[in-house]
């Protein structure tokens, strides 16, 4: 099996000063390393050019974010399987190993992610993506392993091999002719949740997606954007609205109803709190999300909904009222 790892790099030089010498360690038995620079303006590229002259560089034109970032860098790669790995990131010793054998155990597992660790404190798991990701009913995820801000301590609770709803774009493994027929990421989502959008496309086309335990990474997580820019509000809250539009199976308007209310109360909670930017973003998206609205019904007549996307009516519910704070109290 031909497995590509795939760091897609803008203004990283730092990032893959620290990290890339973990990620060639471990995966060159099993794996060619790329970087995928989005037009950075730093001395990255020169740097990996001069200090890993045998690693290979695609060179986009420009910075799309993420999602286009990566469309346009897999075009040039030949490879059964993509692994999407976050420049912030620390491999383990035979972090590939577990992930191949399931891709060959299991025909119609298309994606899988393994076990996410904060790099700072490497025994609790880490916010982007933890032990695999979930939504609720209305389109707000969480993980085994993290839900909201909190985040579970790493006692082997999660050393299994499980079927998840989504996985992390700081690290997703997925097969490249099924990346294809997803047509890859929906590049208006620019970047997060992005991976969640592909995921659930995903599984409305029957595919299973996959959480392998045995293999672990460290995550810095934030490194490009932290909790605390009202950027990743912004994105976070209008991108989930986009996935929520293209993909989710019922009655959408009811669904963006609910959500206009839950995300009026965030923003009261944001104001309350102080953190006025953090209103203003929730704000925006939702101006953002309306002015895509006729892009995204388009879009949801061309999709399949088919499947029952979500375990939980509400985790806001669960987590806020119920006071359910980890996944297996759920």
């Amino acid at each position: 099996m031909k497995v590509a790892v795939v760091i897609l790099n803008w203004n990283g030089r730092k990032l893959l000063e620290q990290f890339l010498p973990s990620v060639i360690e471990h995966s060159s038995n099993e794996a060619e390393v790329y970087i995928a620079d989005n037009a950075s303006n730093d001395d990255s590229v020169s740097f990996i050019k001069s200090t890993y002259p045998s690693i290979k560089i695609i060179q986009n034109k420009e910075n799309g974010g993420y999602a286009k970032g990566n469309n346009e860098a897999l075009k040039d790669i030949d490879a059964d399987v993509f692994c999407l790995l976050n420049s912030d990131v620390e491999v383990s010793k035979n972090w590939l190993t577990p992930i191949i054998e399931t891709f060959k155990a299991e025909s119609n597992t298309a994606i899988i992610q393994p076990k996410l660790l904060d790099y700072k404190k490497k025994d609790y798991f880490e916010y982007a993506g933890a032990a695999g990701g979930f939504i609720d009913k209305f389109g707000y995820p969480y993980c085994r392993g993290r839900i909201f801000n909190t985040i579970e301590k790493d006692n082997n609770q999660y050393n299994d091999v499980s079927e998840i709803f989504w996985a992390s774009g700081a690290c997703l493994f997925i097969r490249s002719h099924a990346f294809k027929e997803l047509n890859g990421f929906d590049e208006a989502f620019f970047a997060h949740m992005e991976e969640i959008d592909l995921c659930w496309r995903a599984k409305n086309l029957g595919y299973n997606i996959k959480y392998v335990g045995a293999s672990s990474i460290y995550h810095v997580g934030g490194a490009t954007l932290n909790n605390t820019n009202p950027k990743k509000t912004f994105l976070n809250f209008r991108n989930s609205l986009f996935a929520l539009t293209k993909n989710a199976k019922g009655n959408i308007f009811f669904l963006i109803l609910t959500r206009l209310i839950l995300d009026s109360i965030a923003g009261i909670k944001f104001l309350f709190e102080l953190k006025f930017k953090h209103t203003i973003a929730i704000v925006k998206a939702h101006f953002s999300y309306y002015r895509h609205l006729s892009y995204l019904l388009k879009q949801r007549k061309t999709l399949n909904q088919s499947i029952k996307y979500y375990q939980k009516t509400s985790i806001v519910f669960e987590y806020f009222v119920n006071k359910k704070n980890n996944y297996e109290s759920l």
